[in-house]
């Protein structure tokens, strides 16, 4: 916790060119783009970075195939390219994965007709992806024989792209890239509001651990409180053209369900599309598409039913899942953009609202509102703010920067063939999913060559230091060095996948857990223990 109370107190000591509010994808872009393009650069986020909307996606970076039936035909297109450029960018975290799906008697099209809006889907794509393929019932069965196909009326194939790990993990790496430019980043920091006074910002905010309150002062705000944005906007007194309306979806994790490295997609008892994702040694099963009035949100009965009636019906397992079978859940909303003058919407209308981001600007207060947004559209997101805020006058000094990407190939091959020559991999255990040193990379990048340093003058620190997880000790000791964890639930569920993978009392008597928690915490590691565990027994019960 050492660099977040080092950054709590650069907040309040001088003035940023930005302050950017909420650390979710959004914030995380911005500040990423603006610090690496020279802006003087502050985030703040009342929870943990990526700890609300960016933690519950259904980890994929996808060209919104759905949205063609809307006729939003661009938002497809743009979509696609940027799925594109992802996968270009980070080819160790974005891979390109194959969606495997099967249309039931009675499906509102025939299955041809779908099967050629893949092509047009693959072909707004560019032909980056392989290409779509048809699929007969005695293929399902010869490759996915765990798709039940006795009320099959056709099949394809095609491809899209999806996060190697977590969602909150990807959003954290943008904060890390952001903070070696030079933003200061806190997380736990609540705004309580801002005032426009003789040109600057001044935004008073709530240290959420310590409970001191202080200023921040910017020429430029940006609000980036993903569904709060509009919260926000209220205490600022900011009238924008853009609101959010909130869609609530639920995915189940539960033992994996085919060892094929594939999405099994399907269209639920309501016509939506409806997904089992891969998740190492789990499956993760989902989502929902419900309507809410607000962006507090939890998994009821009627979820749990409703996700698992439609995967039993549509899939050949020895057993039904059930209740009991539920490793973690994941629950959140998605911010989609209506107009702020606009009525309540119908229903259908709701339906096919588009989910694409605004961004609404009001220059003479120099704020900055980001509604709605994509994970699959992040860069685009990063660029568009950075060409906003140049335009209010903030210099930036670097502005043809790239700030997103992996490090060069260079790198990679460097770390690499040091890994090869430590044989890194014979560390991994023999049931491991994947080699130690492509994990590495992938979470770390360039860091991983210090992760290599570490384990040549002392090979212990290449020992699983959970049992039940793939986490080494010296990955441990550089999360609580760079990764600014708070609380436990910090490192357990948005640093790493842990808790989405792991079922609650198993990571509570996992051997090396104590430890994790006495590296990451010191003498308050008993404490942070005891704080998630009994928060989590209290939302459980």
């Amino acid at each position: 916790m050492k660099l977040r109370s080092s950054n709590i107190e650069k907040l309040g000591a001088t003035t940023y060119d930005v302050l950017i509010v909420g650390g979710g994808i959004n914030g995380a872009v911005a500040a990423a783009a603006l610090s690496g393009k020279g802006a003087k650069v502050a985030l703040i986020d009342q929870r943990d970075f990526a700890g609300f909307t960016s933690q519950q996606s259904s980890n994929l970076a996808w060209g919104g195939i759905k949205y063609m039936e809307s006729r939003d035909f661009g938002l497809v297109r743009g979509l696609c390219k940027s799925r594109n450029h992802l996968i270009s960018n980070y080819p160790s975290r974005i891979k390109e994965i194959r969606f495997f799906t099967t249309i039931e008697k009675g499906f509102r099209f025939h299955p041809l007709f779908i099967w050629s809006g893949t092509w047009v889907y693959w072909l707004f794509g560019s032909c980056f992806t392989k290409i779509p393929r048809l699929l007969s019932r005695a293929t399902v069965n010869a490759e996915e024989p765990v798709v039940n196909t006795n009320k099959f009326y056709g099949g394809f194939e095609y491809s899209d792209a999806y996060l190697h790990d977590n969602d909150s993990r990807f959003v954290f790496q943008f904060i890390r890239s952001a903070m070696d430019r030079g933003c200061i980043a806190a997380n736990y920091v609540e705004s309580l509001g801002a005032q426009r006074k003789d040109g600057e910002w001044v935004t008073r905010v709530r240290d959420g651990i310590s409970g001191e309150e202080f200023t921040i002062r910017s020429r430029v705000l940006i609000n980036a409180a993903g569904p709060f944005v509009d919260d926000h906007n209220k205490l600022t007194r900011e009238k924008t053209e853009h609101r959010h309306m909130f869609s609530k979806g639920i995915h189940l994790i539960v033992p994996r369900i085919t060892p094929n490295t594939r999405i099994l997609t399907f269209f639920a008892d309501d016509g939506r599309l409806f997904f089992v994702i891969p998740m190492g040694v789990r499956t993760c099963i989902g989502t929902t598409d419900t309507r809410v009035d607000s962006p507090y949100s939890a998994v009821t009965e009627e979820d749990r039913n409703f996700v698992l009636d439609n995967i039993n019906r549509r899939l050949n397992l020895d057993k039904p899942l059930t209740k009991a079978d539920i490793i973690a859940e994941r629950c959140g909303v998605r911010p989609l953009v209506a107009k702020a003058s606009a009525s309540e919407s119908g229903e259908r209308d709701w339906l096919l609202m588009s989910r694409k981001h605004e961004i609404d600007v009001n220059q003479a207060t120099q704020h900055i509102s980001i509604f709605g947004g994509k994970l699959t559209d992040c860069v685009n997101v990063g660029n568009e703010v950075s060409h906003l805020v140049a335009g209010m006058g903030v210099k930036l000094h670097f502005p043809n920067y790239k700030w997103y990407g992996e490090p060069h190939a260079s790198v990679r091959e460097e770390y690499i063939h040091q890994a090869m020559l430590m044989h890194l991999d014979s560390y991994t255990s023999p049931h491991a999913i994947e080699s130690l040193s492509h994990r590495l990379w992938r979470r770390y990048d360039q860091q991983a060559l210090d992760l290599l340093a570490q384990i040549r003058e002392d090979p212990r620190q290449a020992d699983i230091l959970i049992k039940g997880t793939d986490y080494i000790r010296c990955e441990v000791e550089l999360i609580r060095q760079q990764e600014m964890v708070t609380k436990l639930e910090d490192f357990l569920r948005r640093r790493s996948k842990i808790a989405l993978v792991v079922r609650h009392e198993d990571i509570r008597q996992a051997d090396g857990l104590m430890e994790a928690c006495r590296i990451l915490f010191g003498e308050e590691a008993q404490a942070k223990f005891d704080e998630y565990f009994q928060q989590k027994d209290l939302t459980q019960s």
